[in-house]
């Protein structure tokens, strides 16, 4: 048994993505036997791991755990963010990258963006989703699922823009938390000016969940990704999914997904959804296409790879010996091959 501490800049309480991830991670590594945190920062509390999520955000946390211990095992846990936007122009989410034991991705298309030397130490962990409902849209008009957070990287409002494209029985529900009074304003005006668009702001999981479970499709209109779990989910419950082709995307629903529009394409979005509405083929396309990655979404895969990727640094190690020292390949550690 170990004790591990993970830490996420998400605040307790907070329905964003990353704390959802900790506290999942935290109970498949409690059931496994080991005594977990999930903190904030890390401030010097008694741990054997330390396993920080986003590179950036986490970096105070990681510098300050790894001067402190040199030799204990580090693990950080890369966002969409900093794989999309921060690695490049942050020395900081570098750095926290090299002091990392283990890096840790969502998907598999990150392995990408990551220069070979730190490519040998990283694993994928695809997230998961046990949801207790099932696809059941509703017969009275097309309903469109948006979930996630106002913010620039979700591109949040390209499925609204996309109404003007369609045909009246269309709607777009969109469910999350303003991260900004300029979205939240945006957001109420355009439910005053086109009324088959309704923002509901932040809900609970379970009603989010149930939500999508009524809706015919689920739009992820992202710029960028790191591995949205609300793919996941919707894959879990078996409603279709239309995203924009990102890499965070691709490598959550695959190369060969037949459901993808080009970012920021409304009109292009809008051409897909009135498919899904006329063409019965290509509805069953999108939905035998996600039902075949659905185990790859299932709990025990998750927990599975989550302790393989973590499994070499909780081992005894020789008296004197370095945990610097490369963890293993990433196809020994998440089951697939390094991309070329």
């Amino acid at each position: 048994m170990a004790r591990i501490a993970i830490v996420t800049p998400a605040r307790a309480g907070s329905r964003s993505g990353n704390r959802h991830t900790a506290a999942r991670w935290a109970r498949m590594l409690r059931a496994a036997g080991h005594r977990v945190t999930v903190l904030t920062q890390w401030r010097g509390e008694r741990c054997d791991l330390l396993v920080a999520l986003h590179a950036r955000r986490s970096f105070a946390s990681i510098e300050r755990y790894r001067a402190a211990h040199p030799a204990a095992p580090l693990a950080v846990v890369l966002t969409g963010t900093d794989l999309y936007r921060d690695l490049p122009a942050c020395a900081e989410a570098r750095h926290s990258l090299e002091l990392g034991n283990r890096l840790i991705v969502l998907q598999v298309e990150a392995l990408r963006r990551l220069a070979p030397g730190l490519r040998r130490k990283a694993a994928v962990v695809y997230q998961s989703a046990d949801p207790a409902v099932r696809h059941a849209p509703p017969a009275r008009a097309f309903r469109v699922a948006v979930l996630g957070h106002l913010r620039e990287e979700k591109d949040p409002f390209r499925a609204a823009d996309a109404l003007a494209h369609l045909s009246a029985d269309v709607e777009v529900l969109q469910l999350g938390a303003a991260l900004s009074p300029d979205m939240a304003r945006e957001a109420r005006r355009r439910m005053a000016r086109e009324p088959r668009y309704r923002w509901l702001g932040s809900v609970p999981h379970a009603r989010a969940l149930t939500l999508l479970a009524k809706s015919h499709l689920l739009v992820v209109s992202s710029r960028m990704e790191g591995g949205a779990n609300v793919i996941a989910e919707a894959a879990r419950i078996g409603t279709p999914v239309l995203a924009s082709r990102v890499p965070g995307n691709v490598g959550m629903l695959g190369r060969e997904y037949p459901g993808y529009f080009p970012l920021g394409d409304e009109r292009a979005l809008a051409r897909c959804i009135a498919r899904v509405r006329r063409n019965p083929d290509y509805h069953f396309q999108l939905r035998s296409s996600l039902r075949a990655r659905r185990k790859l979404f299932a709990p025990a895969t998750e927990r599975a790879a989550l302790l393989r990727a973590l499994g070499p640094l909780l081992r005894p190690r020789a008296r004197g010996s370095s945990t610097s020292a490369r963890p293993g390949p990433v196809g020994r550690a998440s089951g697939r091959r390094t991309p070329r």
